[in-house]
């Protein structure tokens, strides 16, 4: 028998987030529901679901807090994060603390159910090394096992998005990773041409990668993709 999915939707709206949960329950779905940040904080600690659909603005602790304090104990539950506001910014605010996807209101339900699905196939399909556990590009170091990153003996703390955008460019072992792949894979295709998300991303992961140390990993070819190397091709 297939497992019920369970998913903790966390809106202080009223309409909203009725909307939602019967949506939702029709989809065959398990729905806990959190109407404030505090009481949703404690579902999180205490419970374990498969996806959480998460309002930026609540009452008592934000969306941003409460999903950059739960990255700190949980890396691989999918974040869905909803807001009023359609600002970059803000969005862009939401990646870093490690929301996986972002839906500004208003919204279609089927809109918000195909972000879900998508995260939830994601989320049980990461691509994993057949061969070994431990992924090694000059003194960059990931573990898949624990999910963490290093160089030399420098631990580096990653978002979940940023660990699969890493992870990417690790498995391609020197090659070309195009951004085409890069929408297709780590943000399910959901970013269009004109989008800089990708960008942004390549950036957070040069300060942490780079940045700090003496030599550079993350390349760029203008035009085409991204490749992790300790030379220009």
């Amino acid at each position: 028998m297939k497992s019920q999915v369970r998913i903790l939707l966390v809106e202080d709206d009223p309409r909203i987030c009725q909307n939602i949960h019967d949506y939702f329950f029709q989809e065959g779905f398990l729905v806990e529901i959190a109407r404030e940040g505090l009481a949703a904080q404690k579902m999180m600690e205490e419970k374990k679901y498969d996806i959480i659909v998460l309002d930026i603005n609540l009452p008592y602790k934000d969306g941003l807090t409460l999903c950059k304090e739960f990255r700190q104990y949980n890396t691989h539950t999918p974040i869905l994060m909803l807001t009023a506001f359609d600002d970059l910014d803000d969005k862009m605010h939401g990646f870093e603390v490690g929301a996986d996807d972002y839906l500004t209101k208003p919204f279609f339900m089927r809109e918000v159910m195909a972000r879900v699905k998508a995260l939830l196939k994601r989320s049980k399909n990461q691509p994993v090394p057949e061969a070994e556990n431990i992924l090694r590009m000059e003194d960059l170091l990931i573990d898949l096992s624990t999910q963490s990153v290093s160089r030399g003996k420098t631990p580096i703390s990653l978002t979940p998005r940023e660990f699969n955008l890493l992870l990417k460019l690790a498995n391609a072992k020197g090659k070309l990773v195009t951004k085409r792949e890069l929408n297709r894979d780590i943000w399910g295709g959901s970013l269009d041409e004109n989008n800089n998300t990708i960008e942004v991303y390549i950036n957070f992961l040069r300060k942490k990668i780079d940045k700090p140390f003496a030599s550079n990993l993350i390349r760029t070819k203008v035009g085409f993709g991204y490749y992790l190397s300790s030379h220009e091709h």
